[in-house]
């Protein structure tokens, strides 16, 4: 055997032994995560779980409907503002801002956003939201989120809407149809499944973010659907429960990290779903 074939034959082999110990030692400690999310969060299933508010101190019958609630409502919120500013941005800069000296500095601002803690955007929806207002309240929870939600959008916009084949778009322009009518009937339909999973991401992303909260809906206690006050929600309660010294609340805060996790792996297989449904078209 060539000395020089055998000597690559041995580094690609001690390579691949490296890369696949990397992996399993990886997949093994998330493996090990799951399981312990699972069996711990799986104890604490029942009806009264989705039926009843969150315990008091000492209680030891409860559930988490409340936080449940106002979790959904914060994300919807905070998607509903977040996702269409997020699309107009990355439209112009996909189909307008190709060339304007501005598209350079969106993108740079955006890539701050997208890689900003959100422990930072929390502090800044805390002052600019929080104090004019003088409390708490659910609206600037989902302000917060929307501003974590808007980076994402704009970058999975503008990378689909590229995406699209100028042809396409010549092909509607040699029509008579105006640029707004090219955009909305030609290039948001060829990438209509990577726009909704852009969102779906965003949506997942948000799911389970606990600092934003801590300083903008902080938590309740009790069912309240005003939004000008603070409302309960999963992230919050978990942080909460998980540091109490009583049993039940643990039980619950598992639980709830347990519902926070299906939801984001459901959200992620449909993202992952659509994205390979496109590409096979």
């Amino acid at each position: 055997m060539n000395p020089i074939y055998a000597s690559r034959r041995r580094r690609d082999v001690i390579v691949r032994a490296l890369c696949f110990v990397a992996a399993a030692f990886g997949v093994s400690w998330l493996g090990l995560i799951l399981f312990t999310l699972f069996y711990n969060g799986l104890a604490g299933m029942s009806w009264q779980l989705f039926t009843q508010n969150t315990p008091p101190p000492g209680a030891s019958e409860g559930g988490l409907l409340n936080a449940l609630v106002g979790s959904i409502i914060m994300t919807v919120i905070g998607v509903g503002v977040g996702a269409p500013i997020g699309m107009f941005a990355g439209t112009y800069l996909a189909e307008y801002g190709k060339h304007d000296r501005l598209a350079p500095v969106i993108r740079f601002i955006n890539d701050i956003l997208l890689s900003a803690p959100s422990i930072i955007i929390g502090l800044f929806v805390y002052g600019a939201v929080v104090v004019p207002m003088g409390g708490f309240s659910a609206l600037a929870g989902s302000l917060a989120l929307a501003v974590i939600v808007i980076p994402i959008v704009v970058r999975t916009t503008e990378d689909m809407l590229s995406l699209v084949p100028n042809s396409l778009r010549e092909a509607a322009s040699a029509l008579g149809l105006p640029r707004s009518l090219v955009i909305k009937r030609i290039a948001y339909r060829a990438a209509r499944t990577g726009l909704i999973t852009g969102v779906l991401l965003a949506t997942a992303r948000v799911a389970g973010e606990t600092a934003p909260l801590l300083f903008t809906a902080l938590n309740n206690q009790f069912f309240s659907m005003d939004l000008t006050n603070p409302v309960a929600n999963l992230p919050v309660t978990i942080n909460n429960f998980v540091q109490s010294p009583y049993v039940y609340w643990k039980e619950l805060a598992w639980s709830a990290a347990l519902l926070i996790t299906l939801a984001v792996l459901v959200l992620n297989i449909i993202a992952r779903l659509m994205g390979s449904e496109r590409i096979a078209k």
